[in-house]
C-alpha cells in the first residue's frame, strides 16, 4: 500500500469515528432530556369587601392682585380647615400636602380694530392641596362639609380602599387557583389524559381602581353633610398554572 493511499484510510477513519461519537452523543442527550408533556391553565378568582379607609384630596384656591395676598389668604383658609380636620381626629400621618402653586392670571382681550392686545395682569391665583385619609368612614361625609366651610373650594378625587387587602387577596387567590384546577381536570379529562403534579404557578392581581367624587360637591357649602356611598371593594386575582402529564 503507499503511502498517500495509508494517510487517505486513516483520515477516513479518524472522520467516521468523530461523525459516530457525535452522532452517539446527540442520541444520548435527546434520549436523556425528553420533552415533558403539560398543561397550561389560567384560572381568576374574585373576592368583595367594604372599604374601611378613604383616601380624600381637598383644595384651597385664593386670587388676589398680589401674590403675597393671594398666598397669605390661602394660608390662613388652609390652616383652619387643617386645624379642624386634626381637631376631628385625623392624624398628623393622614395630613398629607400633595400640590401648591402661585399662577399669574391674565386677561386676553381684543382691541376695538379686532386685533388680539398684549395680555393684561390681572392678578395671582394660589393653590394649596392636603391629602386626607380618612379611617373612621362614618365622619367621612361631614368633614367634607366642614372642610368647604371653611375655605375647601375645590375637591380632586375620593378613593375608597381598604388599608389591610391581605385576609380578602387571600381569598381570591383561592378561588383563582381553584378555577384553573377545574379548568386543568376538564382538559385532561376530554384528552384521556392523567392530570400530574404542579411544575409551576404565577399570578396577576388587580386592585381596585379610584372611585371619583363628583366636584360639584366641593364646591359648595351644604346644610347637610355631603352624602358619600363606599359600596365595595372587588379584588382580581389571575393565576396560571402549569401541570405535567403524567405518562
Amino acid at each position: 500500500m503507499s503511502l498517500t493511499k495509508t494517510r487517505n484510510f486513516a483520515l477516513s477513519a479518524v472522520m467516521g469515528a468523530t461523525l459516530l461519537a457525535v452522532a452517539g452523543t446527540t442520541a444520548f442527550a435527546e434520549d436523556a432530556n425528553p420533552r415533558q408533556a403539560v398543561i397550561v391553565v389560567s384560572g381568576e378568582g374574585q373576592s368583595a369587601i367594604a372599604p374601611d379607609t378613604a383616601l380624600v384630596t381637598l383644595s384651597v384656591v385664593k386670587q388676589a392682585k398680589s401674590a403675597h395676598d393671594a398666598l397669605d389668604e390661602n394660608n390662613k383658609a388652609m390652616g383652619a380647615v387643617l386645624a379642624t380636620l386634626k381637631d376631628s381626629g385625623i392624624a398628623e400621618r393622614d395630613l398629607q400636602t400633595s400640590g401648591f402653586s402661585i399662577q399669574p392670571q391674565y386677561n386676553y382681550s381684543n382691541g376695538t380694530n379686532g386685533q388680539p392686545q398684549p395680555p393684561e395682569l390681572i392678578g395671582y391665583q394660589a393653590t394649596n392641596s392636603v391629602s386626607v385619609r380618612v379611617r373612621d368612614l362614618a365622619k367621612l361625609g361631614s368633614l367634607i362639609d366642614q372642610a368647604v366651610g371653611l375655605g375647601i373650594n375645590q375637591g380632586g378625587d375620593i378613593q375608597f380602599i381598604n388599608d389591610k387587602p391581605d385576609a380578602v387577596l387571600d381569598e381570591a387567590r383561592k378561588n383563582a387557583v381553584a378555577n384553573a384546577l377545574a379548568k386543568a381536570r376538564t382538559l385532561s379529562e376530554a384528552a384521556g389524559v392523567k392530570l400530574g403534579r404542579v411544575i409551576e404557578i404565577s399570578e396577576d392581581s388587580n386592585r381596585p381602581a379610584p372611585q371619583p367624587v363628583f366636584r360639584a360637591a366641593m364646591m359648595k357649602q351644604a346644610t347637610d353633610s355631603v352624602p358619600v356611598q363606599s359600596g365595595e371593594n372587588t379584588y382580581n386575582v389571575t393565576v396560571t398554572i402549569t401541570y405535567s402529564i403524567e405518562q
